[in-house]
């Protein structure tokens, strides 16, 4: 069994170097991400596919590298095949029939062939030769090549034969990577996350910047969604996460600006210190989750405001799209439940908010803030690679870790959902129960306070921070469950 990576369509239009390149770099791509899971696995390249090996038909091996490429910008769908030598027309037949012959009773089919190289037969005899021969030797209703309630899909390369199996769809986009690096101001909610996902499956190799305004349950809920974009779709490259103090700057704005003015200068602010952060990164650009009109900070006269304070540019990938649309998308990622559940923070809050900012009026506005303390938030920010997200943790004391679990002891499985059906977790005479993550801090407190809990997820990484967080709340029944520990 092999697997099949077929190129999303914009990339076969590209010019052929830069094709090449945008081949070369998905192929790199692909042997980062899946080797973690299959190290003997092989990854072989070419002009229209990449094609992949595991080392075994293990389900749920097989299941996560699938799982892995259907996240993996760049690629369009994934074939499941099975492959087989032919020297005759016939010969296909023949395969074609041992592999799907009984998968067709009772059903009506249609045989759909692809072809290259150099063969006697057209890709249209090749269906035609191979469907009569199925009709005529298996126990299927008949041929019906509209609508059918099976079609027997077979690629025909020189002279190799692959059987499709399945087909999965692929996330489509430009390989990570092949773009110049963003940095995307993440607030954790749906706007901000959806953006930053849509940078990164456009190939742009996307770095977070939080602006925390005093919220330490926002901070961890930010990493965590910031953790899981990373994670699914951008883990073959290196993403810094940086953490901008801003709690000052919200004080400072709440006692020198007028009311009408806050959220303008407040964006202002935010771009000032993203865009310095950014030069530093020797990044270029900068991503925001706005989209025109949905709040009042939004409208075009306070945007032009807003942006009139950098050069950098700023990209807005949901400027035209309208929140329906923006929290369909944020489903269909993973990161609905993140943002509903997010613990927000805001400490600016206008009254009568200005949707019509000037220019002038706002600098007027900022005269009367203290710009050092924009320049200590600044200077005071954190930034780690965002697979070291515990590391600025490290002035807390980690919740205790174990790989044995005594008697009466639950597991709460907190990884999610799709984690949880690739690979459920089993343990033999351990009561196991699933909580994805995002809804642990509100389920936590309705379960038996007299029990113990392990919070258990694939690399540790959200469990630790859940059980440090439920252990500041005041939870002290909770560790973190690491097999491997």
């Amino acid at each position: 069994m092999k697997f099949i990576v077929k190129l999303f369509p914009e990339i076969t239009i590209k010019s052929k170097p830069v094709r090449t390149q945008f081949v070369k770099k998905l192929r790199r791509n692909i042997r980062t991400l899946l080797r973690v899971i299959d190290p003997e696995l092989e990854v072989e390249g070419g002009w229209d596919r990449v094609e992949v090996v595991p080392s075994t038909e293990d389900p749920q091996l097989c299941a996560q590298l699938v799982e892995r490429l259907m996240n993996t910008p760049g690629i369009a769908h994934i074939l499941e095949v099975s492959q087989h030598r032919f020297e005759t027309l016939h010969d296909l037949f023949e395969i074609t029939r041992a592999e799907v012959g009984e998968s067709l009773a009772g059903k009506t089919f249609c045989v759909r062939a692809s072809r290259s190289g150099e063969h006697e037969f057209t890709s249209h005899e090749a269906e035609r030769y191979i469907g009569g021969g199925l009709n005529q030797h298996t126990d299927a209703l008949g041929v019906r090549l509209k609508d059918p309630d099976t079609t027997v899909r077979l690629e025909i390369r020189n002279k190799t034969l692959s059987i499709v199996r399945r087909r999965y769809e692929g996330l489509g986009g430009f390989p990570l990577g092949t773009q110049d690096p963003v940095l995307s101001l993440i607030s954790g909610g749906f706007d901000s996350t959806v953006s930053s996902f849509l940078m990164t499956k456009r190939g742009v190799n996307t770095h977070f910047c939080f602006f925390n305004l005093g919220g330490k349950a926002h901070e961890v809920g930010v990493k965590e969604v910031a953790y899981y974009l990373w994670s699914k779709f951008g883990a073959s490259h290196r993403v810094m996460f940086v953490s901008v103090p801003f709690e000052e700057v919200v004080a400072e704005i709440l006692t020198r600006v007028d009311n009408s003015q806050m959220g303008v200068v407040l964006k202002r602010m935010m771009l000032r210190a993203a865009s310095q952060i950014a030069e530093e990164m020797e990044i270029g650009a900068l991503v925001t989750g706005e989209a025109i009109a949905q709040v009042s900070s939004q409208t075009l006269p306070n945007l032009a405001v807003i942006d009139a304070v950098t050069d950098t540019l700023v990209l807005r990938p949901l400027i035209a799209m309208d929140k329906q649309d923006i929290i369909n998308i944020s489903r269909r990622i993973g990161t609905e439940e993140f943002a509903s559940h997010m613990p927000e923070y805001c400490g600016v809050i206008s009254v009568n908010p200005t949707t019509r900012a000037r220019k002038h009026r706002v600098e007027r506005e900022e005269e009367r803030f203290d710009m050092a303390v924009l320049e200590r938030a600044i200077k005071g920010r954190q930034a780690m690679p965002i697979n070291h997200i515990l590391g600025q943790l490290e002035a807390q004391e980690r919740a205790a870790e174990t790989a044995e679990v005594a008697s009466g002891e639950v597991v709460i499985d907190i990884r999610h959902p799709t984690e949880q059906e690739i690979k459920p977790l089993e343990l033999e005479g351990v009561e196991v129960i699933e909580v994805p993550f995002y809804a642990l801090h509100s389920r936590f407190a309705e379960l038996d306070p007299g029990r113990q809990y392990l919070l258990f997820c694939e690399k540790g990484v959200m469990s630790q921070l859940h059980a440090m967080h439920l252990r500041d709340e005041g939870f002290s029944n909770v560790r973190v469950y690491r097999p491997s520990v």
